[in-house]
């Protein structure tokens, strides 16, 4: 006669509450509804700069990273030394130092840039 085994269970299951793995520190929450507010726009061909509600983002070259406004300590931005382009940097939190360069076709777009860029900064990130 054979002896009949029970069908194994689905696995080892959870570990223990003491071996269970800690959430991750940079585990973000779940994106919330951003309020409605002025943004600015600035694109070529490879780059663009966003400035919203909800915080600063570079795409360059087809990567993306944003950052959003709890996490920025500063933003600066110029004219590139050529007169070419603008740059935009972001000074994370940490420290860290994030930049992306948006050429101005034509030239003048970078001179109607400046204000728009100001005016949006201005309204979430007021100095004071």
């Amino acid at each position: 006669m054979t002896e009949q085994y029970p069908p194994p269970g689905p696995g080892f299951g959870p570990p223990p509450p003491q071996y269970a793995p800690a959430p991750l520190p940079y585990a973000q929450a779940p994106p919330q509804p951003v309020p409605a507010g002025p943004d600015f726009l600035a694109v070529d061909k490879r780059n663009a700069v966003v400035v919203d509600a909800s915080g600063v983002a570079f795409e360059s070259s087809g990567l993306s990273i944003e950052f959003r406004w709890p996490e920025i300590r500063s933003v600066h931005y110029r004219a590139s030394p050529n007169g070419k382009a603008l740059m935009v940097a972001v000074i994370h939190m940490d420290g860290r130092f994030f930049e992306c360069v948006v050429e101005a076709k034509p030239r003048s777009r970078l001179q109607e840039w400046f204000p728009q860029l100001a005016w949006v900064l201005g309204h979430y990130r007021p100095v004071g």
